[in-house]
Formats: structure tokens, C-alpha cells, sequence
């Protein structure tokens, strides 16, 4: 058997496993697409559904576990899935488990993909708004700040006493390969101080008159 050209067989192999590449991120990326419009179009259905006949007037969308989030800043506008495992993390930014939900008093934790969902939170400043809305009801949260950590650092994601959402991706976000590090970004809930200044203003202005 004579020695084979490995000079004309490398580019093939190379094409071949180009080829096998570029299948592989474009079925990752289909099934993130899809999943997220099957996601939008329960998170539409749930919004238009009327409230049942025994409800109030002003009774919520019933709540079946979605959560929206939306950062104008950076374009982004998705529904999140529960858990942070990879299968989890290719459908949708991830809300972690064990940590309260956004909205809810303490530290709500979201994770997602430095090269998908989360590609351009290292562009978020002090001051960003961070949108979610949740069960009827819609929270806005102001970025405080952002650090970059090893990935054992838990001390990000423990508890807190205010009502804060953590938003983690892998760092560099254009590291080839496994990223070292992670970018954390840091808010707060302002909705209710927003809330009970304009019911102040409200009520001055009524006084008024």
C-alpha cells in the first residue's frame, strides 16, 4: 500500500471538518431561534388572555412562569427559561435556581451565552435601565455597576436584603474558546421608589386643586 499524500488529503479532512463546524453552530443557532419565538408566542398568548370571570377588574395575566427581559441599551428583548445548565442556556438567557424570582426581594440571578444572548452586556453603564416583566406586572431596574470575577467567586450571586437582579455572562466575551473569567453587572429595583414618587406627585396635585 503506498504511503498516502497527506499533502492533498489535510485540506480535504479540513473542508470536511469546516463543513462540520459550521452545521453544528448553524443547528445550535436554529434551535435558539426557534425556541425563543415558541417562547415569545406563549408570552404573547399569556399577556392577551382575559382574566377569568371570578377575577377583578384589574386582575394580572395569569403567571406561567415567564419572565421577559429587556435592555433597550443593547437591543436586547427575550423571555427567560428557568435553569442555567447548557441545554437551558442555548434556548434563552437563564434564570438561576435557588435564587429568588426577578421582582422579588433579594438577589435574582439571570445568566446567558457570551456569544448569544449576552453578547453586549459589558456595553452596560451605572444608570442602564433593565426591564422585566413578570405575572402581569412590569420591574425596572438601574445598572449600579459591573465586575469581573473568577468563576469560583459566589459571593455575586449570594443573597442580598434590597431587591437586586445579577446579570453574569463568561468573560472575554470574544475569548476563543473557554472564557477564564465572568462579567457580572449590578442592579437595583427602582420601580417602587418611581412608584411612590408619583403617587406624592399625585396626590400633591390633587391637594392642589
Amino acid at each position: 500500500m503506498k504511503n498516502l499524500d497527506w499533502r492533498r488529503i489535510l485540506p480535504i479532512v479540513m473542508l470536511f471538518a469546516g463543513l462540520a463546524l459550521l452545521g453544528y453552530v448553524a443547528t445550535q443557532y436554529s434551535q435558539m431561534y426557534f425556541a425563543q419565538r415558541a417562547l415569545a408566542h406563549r408570552w404573547a398568548e399569556q399577556q392577551a388572555a382575559p382574566p377569568s370571570p371570578t377575577s377583578s377588574a384589574d386582575a394580572k395575566p395569569a403567571d406561567d412562569g415567564l419572565v421577559r427581559l429587556s435592555i433597550p441599551k443593547i437591543n436586547l428583548d427575550d423571555v427567560v427559561v428557568e435553569g442555567t445548565n447548557h441545554k437551558s442556556l442555548l434556548l434563552g438567557p437563564g434564570h438561576l435556581e435557588d435564587t429568588p424570582q426577578p421582582g422579588d426581594a433579594g438577589n435574582a440571578v439571570i445568566s446567558g451565552h457570551r456569544d448569544t444572548f449576552f453578547r453586549h452586556i459589558h456595553e452596560l453603564e451605572k444608570g442602564d435601565v433593565v426591564t422585566v416583566q413578570r405575572s402581569g406586572r412590569t420591574y425596572q431596574y438601574e445598572v449600579t455597576g459591573k465586575r469581573i470575577v473568577p468563576p469560583e467567586d459566589m459571593s455575586v450571586i449570594g443573597p442580598t436584603q434590597d431587591t437586586e437582579l445579577t446579570l453574569i455572562t463568561c468573560y472575554p466575551t470574544y475569548y476563543i474558546g473557554p472564557a477564564p473569567d465572568r462579567l457580572v453587572v449590578f442592579t437595583r429595583l427602582i420601580t417602587p421608589k418611581d412608584q411612590a414618587t408619583n403617587a406624592s406627585d399625585a396626590t400633591a396635585a390633587a391637594a392642589a386643586h
